[in-house]
């Protein structure tokens, strides 16, 4: 899963600033990021060794973890995930090589936020679970369905704006 940044400004510290003296003197803090974080790059070598601070460092991403807000679904937890939920359920119909599914899939991670505790969101690969989209008729990705009470409600089908799912969404949660 890839994660837009608007921006991100790397700001290069002195080699001073990551001395032991000066990490005493004062703390160098960086803005709240969710999903960044600062890694050193190299890690002081033996006890014995003369201790030598690293010259740079390396600011990994972490968000894969983070980012992922809509839980996969597949052939074996259908069943008890969609038709058996207390609650409406929105599944997204994609596959990896699909291009129009991954410019949707920013706008059902929204939903899911916009949507928490009302709706539920699911992602299913057609690749990894082809009998479900079979047994749903899917013959174009992606597809966009919303189950209420165990029954197929709404389908909506293609890349869409974000406005045409949220009027779908609103028939039913």
């Amino acid at each position: 899963m890839a994660t837009l940044f608007d921006s991100i400004a790397v700001v290069r510290l002195p080699s001073s600033a990551f001395s032991p003296v000066a990490a005493r003197r004062a703390s160098v803090k960086l803005p709240l990021c969710v999903g960044l974080r600062l890694r050193p790059a190299a890690r002081f070598v033996a006890a014995s060794a003369p201790r030598i601070a690293p010259r740079a460092a390396r600011l990994v991403c972490e968000a894969q973890d983070t980012a992922l807000d809509v839980a996969p679904i597949t052939d074996a937890n259908w069943q008890s995930l969609v038709l058996e939920s207390d609650s409406a359920v929105l599944v997204e119909f994609w596959a990896p090589w699909c291009g129009p599914c991954r410019m949707i899939h920013p706008i059902i991670d929204e939903l899911a936020k916009q949507y928490a505790g009302k709706l539920k969101c699911y992602k299913l690969n057609t690749d990894e679970s082809p009998s479900t989209a079979t047994r749903y008729g899917i013959r174009s990705i992606p597809t966009v369905m919303i189950f209420k009470n165990g029954e197929k409600k709404d389908t909506v089908i293609g890349a869409v704006p974000k406005s045409t799912l949220t009027t779908s969404i609103e028939k039913f949660v």
